[in-house]
């Protein structure tokens, strides 16, 4: 068969017509009022064949910006990083991207092998006890962390640093709503979480101390402090993080981090506009029956023979829904399997390496706006991230990048006011010495 979908014929619609009883498509309307009807034309284009609408699409897909052909030094939680070939290779496969829920072991322990390993390489990159199946993305995972601690420690207070992702915030707020929860924002200062104010806003109500790591500025939060404080009560420390960044840096299970959240995008996963992504979620053993969505585990069978299921579900459509600890059904199961691929093929050497160059090109390319007059934000170390100020309009900066085939970096006035004509950089390992250079000479140019 030629076509990429199922084409219905008018055959197919008198049949279907038939079968629900009626002879014709208006009369699935009858209930509907006449006078409410819309009645003409909708004012939309005209129809046209498929050559034609193929070549129309083209032109404008062609306008985008694509990572192809244009150095790109946007980040802000997005990250252009090496995706190895093998990775479209594995996710190609019929047997993968047509696998939803592996329900039933004895036909599904390909998939189900595939999540286990993913839920090692997370506990072994985050330093954490379990991690889970996936969840959907970054930000829902780390709402659902500060979700689990309230329900565990049966506080209502959850304090997060300004200097996590604000569009994580934003869900986090979103969460908290639903579950009555007080979400107090802790100020950075000079580009990290604010400690003096951190421990003002300590008492017996907090659920849980939310911090990224490193954080949404990239710099690297001063865990062993946080920790202290999160501690002090019986609120729970829940951390944020880049997970390509802890190739290099200690994870925050090393920390006592009670939750390790975050995005495993930059493992084998496009930038695609933003999504989907996937999502990971690890923790420690005591609160390993409270882990939202799904967990696969290492069993054998009646003959002895390794083999993997899915336990310790506590989702809200099981016959435990009674005691859910979440409302999310689902995984990234696909999206997963491409971040295991891509961790497989780079292994523990590949991931520290590719860590060090995001680091070292960063840090270049930071030492070139200073050199080029250029004021960087934030002075604290950092990973693939940092703050330069442009001294005008971002989005005027980025425009004239845009025309000599660079994306800039984030425009921080967004969210954050105080820092209006400030933009995020980040450096990926597959950002050349050239482009780096051609970024500082057009944005020096400008000023």
């Amino acid at each position: 068969m030629l076509h990429r979908y199922l084409p219905m014929t008018e055959e197919n619609k008198q049949e279907m017509l038939r079968t629900i009883g009626v002879e014709t498509v208006e009369e699935l309307f009858a209930d509907i009022p006449e006078r409410v009807r819309f009645q003409g034309e909708l004012n939309i284009k005209a129809a046209k064949s498929e050559p034609q609408l193929m070549k129309e699409l083209s032109k404008m897909a062609a306008k985008n910006a694509n990572l192809k052909e244009y150095a790109s030094f946007l980040g802000a939680g997005v990250y252009d990083h090496y995706v190895p070939v093998i990775v479209d290779h594995v996710i190609s496969r019929s047997e993968f991207y047509t696998a939803y829920t592996p329900y039933q072991p004895e036909i599904s322990q390909g998939e189900l092998q595939a999540i286990f390993e993913f839920q090692t390489m997370i506990c072994e990159l985050t330093g954490m006890d379990v991690a889970n199946s996936s969840m959907y993305d970054g930000g829902t995972a780390l709402a659902e962390a500060a979700m689990l601690a309230a329900g565990h420690t049966k506080q209502k207070k959850i304090l997060v640093s300004q200097a996590v992702h604000p569009e994580t915030r934003d869900v986090l707020q979103t969460y908290a709503i639903g579950q009555n929860l007080q979400v107090v924002e802790i100020p950075y200062k000079d580009g990290v979480t604010d400690i003096d104010v951190l421990r003002q806003e300590m008492d017996e109500q907090v659920a849980c101390v939310v911090v990224q790591y490193p954080n949404f500025f990239g710099q690297i939060e001063k865990l062993q402090e946080l920790e202290a404080i999160a501690h002090q009560h019986k609120g729970l420390f829940v951390v944020s993080s880049n997970p390509l960044a802890l190739g290099a840096l200690t994870p925050p299970g090393k920390f006592g981090a009670d939750i390790v959240a975050g995005d495993a995008q930059p493992f084998g996963i496009p930038s695609q506009f933003g999504g989907p992504h996937c999502g990971y979620f690890a923790t420690t053993k005591a609160l390993m029956r409270k882990i939202p969505g799904r967990l696969v585990g290492q069993t054998k069978d009646s003959e002895g023979r390794r083999g993997f299921v899915l336990t310790l579900q506590a989702r809200e459509q099981h016959i435990r829904r009674d005691k859910a600890t979440s409302n999310i059904c689902s995984n990234q199961a696909l999206n997963a399997l491409a971040a295991s691929v891509a961790m497989t093929a780079l292994g523990k050497k590949g991931i520290k390496e590719i860590a060090v160059q995001n680091i070292a090109k960063a840090q270049y390319a930071r030492k070139k706006f200073e050199e080029n007059g250029f004021t960087v934000t934030f002075t604290g170390p950092f990973f693939n991230e940092f703050v330069v100020d442009c001294k005008r309009p971002v989005a005027d900066v980025n425009k004239a990048l845009l025309q000599k085939e660079i994306i800039g970096g984030y425009d921080l006035g967004t969210y954050y006011p105080e820092l209006h004509h400030h933009m995020l950089l980040a450096v990926t390992e597959l950002r050349t010495k050239e482009e780096i250079d051609a970024l500082v000479k057009e944005m020096g140019d400008q000023q």
